[in-house]
């Protein structure tokens, strides 16, 4: 099995590939885009998108790209990010005047940064930056990623564990061209648009209210071509094989102008 991932080798979004699907083989890719044209294109059986961090947010990104192509969410899975300081052998940390690294993670370690006097600049990704400085020598700069990115590219650790909160998690989707039915407990992602006037999204927030069904992500999108227009992605427990959850998205769909199911999956327990 082939499986897509951004970035280089030694990033997290490739350790979350090894520790949820196992055994396969990584196909590093440069951008997001790319990472889901290869699935489009059958270079891949599948990719494993980050969509939100527990410090930093939203992966907007990711969420258009679902919308964008004719892909199925097939899995989820929570990685806990642990950055570290990496460096060229023999730096010390009072050395170190600029840390390079992807803008989530500057973004999970910014109040240590700023304690130390660290200038952050953001480069393409967390492996990446390692291999970059790798390549440079410099000695004034640090890059911000994991350990194993440290290990790969025989690069020396300052420091372990720099983020600024240790609940630091990243959740992944699997992203395939089939779908799955999953057996256990379950969870959907749709999209939807609704028309722009009072008491829409209520009465469409109703439909899962008046079920019991449990809401665990609700997150708004612009609409391009419509300013001030939105796109709602929302999960729920339950699978679309379920006759409540098939019966709130017909009642849904009373109200949606679009609506779109990405995928029915296994809910991730670990």
């Amino acid at each position: 099995m082939k499986v897509s991932f951004q970035g280089e080798p030694g990033a997290y979004s490739e350790q979350a590939v090894f520790n949820y699907f196992g055994d396969v083989e990584t196909i590093p890719c440069e951008s997001f885009d790319t990472m889901f044209d290869s699935v489009i294109s059958g270079r891949s059986d599948a990719a494993l998108a980050p969509i939100e961090n527990s410090l930093a947010g939203s992966i907007h990104q990711n969420y258009d790209l679902l919308l964008r192509h004719d892909l199925h969410i097939v899995g989820e899975y929570l990685l806990r990010v642990q950055h570290c300081l990496i460096t060229n052998s023999g730096v010390k940390k009072e050395d170190i005047k600029k840390a390079i690294s992807h803008p989530q993670a500057l973004g999970q370690c910014a109040n240590y940064l700023r304690s130390h006097g660290i200038k952050a600049e953001q480069v393409y990704d967390t492996a990446g930056s390692v291999k970059m400085l790798k390549e440079s020598g410099a000695r004034d700069i640090a890059a911000i990623a994991s350990k194993r990115a440290a290990e790969l590219y025989g690069m020396q650790i300052l420091e372990e564990g720099i983020e600024d909160d240790a609940e630091n998690y990243t959740r992944f989707l699997a992203v395939s061209r089939e779908s799955v039915v999953p057996k256990d407990e379950a969870k959907t992602s749709i999209v939807f648009t609704l028309k722009n006037q009072p008491g829409a999204l209520f009465k469409a927030l109703s439909v899962f209210a008046l079920r019991d069904l449990d809401l665990t992500k609700i997150e708004s999108r612009p609409l391009q071509g419509k300013p001030w227009e939105y796109l709602f992605y929302i999960d729920f427990i339950g699978s679309v094989q379920d006759e409540v959850s098939k019966h709130a998205l017909e009642h849904l769909g009373e109200y949606a102008v679009m609506l779109r199911v990405l995928g029915s999956y296994p809910r991730f327990r670990g």
